[in-house]
């Protein structure tokens, strides 16, 4: 049995670190990351195009995130109902997914089907249908999604909160586009959409399973190499255009839900990761993190309350969230801000900070738990610039964290003055303030 396997499903036994990538270029000039494991016949395929919903048009809001939904809704010869069953038959799996900075293609086959499986995904690719019908119904279904987030508190605060700090940048907008503009949009549009995302000079693949990289090679070329040599031009860098303070926007609810942040750090600043390591302590996913315990264990504010940094390829973030009653939501805000300016002055203590090392440390080898999501952690490293060897260096990296380290990140990083909350309730106490 290889690393790979070991990795996957006997953890304990064998360190992440085996994982044996190998990094090939395709006789066409495609590149991409490849783990062999030959004993299961089966190969997990994850592609990348870096933009994302961030390369819609001037006036096309949602024109991209309309288009993904419509390359699996026939192709060729085939309707939406002919690809599927063609799909089924060959027992493959293709998902397509769209986010602000990356259109995503994850792709499962066999080995006896990899051919075939290959053939309908590039039918998929290269001529897909945007027939009439298929645009009708999916367009109904976005905005039966746009829909449900105008009533939805959540929603309304993160896009609120999205559109005070990137203003008409597209991160300042839901790729879902509104009903407005989706309505608007035609086949043209989408063709123009696909041309704008699916290129070459954007792509990032990764491989795992039973497949050589010879074969990978000969696959990729048959498979992408068709596609247009460039898109779109990638969007500016969003400026952060929000100040702190609060925003209320009233909505008939007796929960408020607030989100909060303010301008954050890139992933490939020096100081990343003493502020993802500061993060974990303030607000991470463990339920000892400082926001969960002063907010939710101590005075019973919220079920839950969490924080995560957010960089993304045109601007960064330092993100939160928390819902509390409409009574106790002012006192929740003022708890939060209270322990990001105390974070921000003091830093952590060597016990937060060894226990916080003991979980991420731990936790990151149960990240390779599969084909699927080995392949997708490759795809993510190449498109963050890392190397192969991130496998085996992240977790040293997270150790040789200091206390001085998380200090002076912590009153880099954290900025108290310019927290922003947008809370989208009734809440009690109250108000918009700047």
């Amino acid at each position: 049995m290889k690393p790979f396997l070991a990795a996957t499903f006997a953890i304990c036994a064998t360190p992440v670190w085996a994982v044996e990538v190998t990094t090939l270029t395709s006789p066409g000039g495609i590149n991409a990351w490849l783990v062999e494991e030959p004993s299961i016949p089966f190969t997990a395929l994850e592609i990348r195009f870096r933009g994302g919903a961030s390369l819609d048009a001037d006036g096309k809001r949602g024109a991209i995130n309309l288009m993904t939904g419509l390359l699996e809704e026939g192709a060729g010869d085939l309707d939406a109902q002919g690809f599927a069953t063609a799909r089924e038959d060959l027992a493959a799996t293709f998902d397509f997914d769209v986010y602000d900075d990356a259109l995503t293609i994850s792709a499962q086959f066999l080995t006896e089907n990899r051919d075939e499986s290959m053939d309908l995904l590039r039918l998929a690719l290269m001529v897909p249908s945007f027939d009439e019908p298929s645009i009708a119904r999916v367009r109904g279904q976005v905005e039966g999604i746009i829909r449900s987030e105008l009533n939805d508190p959540s929603d309304i605060a993160s896009d609120a909160f999205s559109a005070m700090a990137f203003g008409a940048h597209p991160y300042g907008s839901s790729l879902n586009g509104t009903l407005e503009s989706v309505a608007s949009l035609t086949r043209d549009d989408l063709v123009a959409a696909k041309n704008a995302v699916i290129a070459r000079d954007r792509l990032f693949v990764g491989a795992v399973g039973d497949i050589t990289a010879d074969e990978l090679g000969v696959l990729l070329d048959d498979l992408l190499g068709g596609l247009p040599e460039t898109g779109a031009p990638m969007p500016d860098h969003a400026g952060y255009a929000a100040t702190g303070g609060v925003t209320v926007i009233d909505f008939e609810t007796p929960q408020s839900v607030a989100i909060f942040g303010h301008e954050g750090i890139e992933r490939d600043d020096d100081d990343f990761f003493p502020a993802y390591v500061m993060n974990e302590i303030l607000g991470g996913r463990g339920l000892g993190s400082r926001l969960n315990t002063e907010v939710r264990e101590k005075r019973g504010l919220t079920y839950g309350i969490s924080s995560f940094l957010g960089p993304k390829d045109q601007g960064a973030l330092v993100l939160g969230s928390v819902a509390s009653s409409n009574d106790t939501i002012a006192e929740a805000i003022e708890v939060v801000t209270a322990e990001w300016a105390k974070m921000a002055n003091e830093g952590v203590t060597q016990n937060e900070l060894d226990k916080a090392k003991t979980y991420l440390t731990g936790a990151y080898p149960l990240r390779f738990d599969g084909n699927s999501t080995i392949a997708n952690i490759m795809v993510g490293m190449q498109m963050t610039g890392l190397s192969p060897d991130y496998i085996r260096t992240r977790n040293d990296n997270i150790n040789a964290v200091t206390l001085d380290d998380i200090k002076r990140v912590a009153k880099r990083v954290l900025r108290p003055d310019d927290l922003r909350f947008v809370v989208v309730g009734k809440p009690e106490g109250l108000s918009t303030a700047e």
